[in-house]
Formats: C-alpha cells, sequence, structure tokens
C-alpha cells in the first residue's frame, strides 16, 4: 500500500480488525519514511456492477455514492451510521449475488426505498 502522505511503496500493518459483520478488514498503517499514520479498509467485490442511467448511460456502481444517498435521507432522523453501513452492505450484498452485472438506476431505487420503508416509514 502507497502512503497517501510521501508516496513510499513500503507500508506497515500496524492493526487489523474485521467491521460490518465480518465483511470488511480495517488495517491501521504507518510509512517508515515519513511516520504518518492512516487506515485502510478492504472489502470483498464479488463482481463489478455497472449501473444503467435512464439516459442510457453506463457507470460503475459507486458504494460511497449509494452511503451518502441513504444519509441524506435519514438525515434529520434517529438513525445510526451504523445502520445506514449495514442497509449498505445489504444493498451491495444483494446486487453483487443476484448474477446480473448491470443493474438500472431504478432498481437501486427501488431497493433503497423498500430498505428504508422497513428501518422508518417517514425517511
Amino acid at each position: 500500500m502507497k502512503c497517501p502522505f510521501c508516496g513510499c511503496d513500503e507500508t506497515q500493518v500496524k492493526d487489523s480488525r474485521n467491521i460490518d459483520d465480518d465483511t470488511a478488514v480495517r488495517r491501521r498503517r504507518e510509512c517508515p519514511e515519513c511516520g504518518s499514520r492512516f487506515t485502510t479498509f478492504e472489502r470483498v467485490q464479488l463482481r463489478e456492477l455497472i449501473v444503467i442511467k435512464r439516459n442510457g448511460e453506463k457507470t460503475l456502481f459507486d458504494r460511497d455514492k449509494l452511503a451518502k444517498s441513504i444519509s441524506l435521507a435519514v438525515r434529520k432522523r434517529p438513525i445510526s451510521a451504523e445502520r445506514v453501513e449495514k442497509i449498505v452492505n445489504s444493498l451491495q450484498r444483494r446486487f453483487e449475488s443476484s448474477g446480473e452485472t448491470e443493474i438500472t438506476t431504478v432498481q437501486i431505487g427501488e431497493s433503497v426505498m423498500d430498505a428504508l420503508s422497513h428501518l422508518d416509514n417517514i425517511a
């Protein structure tokens, strides 16, 4: 892993922990050159998902964009960031294990609305 501060190619892992119901690994790393510490996350990616937008444009699935959108929907509700992360994990696993490599924005939207309705009717 390359150091984001000085660009050194060799960094050392100082601590590793499983997170998100053992679906990801959080690693604390240290650069031997500049001494900076930073965190990386590793997740299993079953397949590359391609999102087909309404205008026909194709883009790669962006997990962070999905998380940001769900967080925006529940921002004034008493819902923790951990619960949002669990929803994102669940949706991503469902999309990846569906067997399809392409998914429409309508399918994503319906899945998000369904997950949110189980979580909170107002959101």
